[in-house]
């Protein structure tokens, strides 16, 4: 893979992933603490798209580095592909869910719509770094 290109977008996936998981914990502790319901699952399911980031991330950084072995082109493909349909179905979800809420006013309607912008930020990331990877692989790099 190509480590000088790679490493700014994972410290960036990684930066707005902590953004995305600051953002739903907030919103998700609002619904769980102040409302008589439990939080969405939009919000729970951004909660989960970033841990899953994490991890790949790690995986995408640390294994090619000291465990060549357990490195794999297409192990990577998948974990990029599966991190940008997690954002993308995240942030969708998100933005339809506030799109039909009867009134959405206060920090927490600010935190979820920031919420869902970041998300959409982090899907264009993954995008990114996808295409990149697809492109390594496929023309023979």
């Amino acid at each position: 893979m190509a480590f000088g290109l790679m490493l700014p977008f994972r410290i960036a996936q990684f930066v707005f992933g902590v953004v995305v998981i600051i953002l739903s914990s907030s919103v998700a502790h609002w619904y769980n603490a102040d409302t008589l319901t439990s939080s969405p699952s939009q919000v729970n399911f951004l909660i989960f798209a970033p841990l899953f980031s994490f991890i790949s991330i790690a995986y995408l950084e640390i294994t090619p580095r000291f465990m060549p072995r357990a490195s794999h082109p297409y192990a990577h493909l998948a974990l990029e592909a599966l991190n940008t349909l997690f954002y993308f179905a995240g942030f969708v979800a998100l933005s339809v869910f506030i799109g039909k809420l009867l009134f959405c006013r206060g920090s927490v309607c600010a935190a979820a719509r920031a919420d869902a912008a970041f998300a959409a930020f982090s899907w264009l990331l993954w995008t990114g770094s996808s295409v990149v990877v697809a492109l390594q692989i496929f023309k023979g790099g």
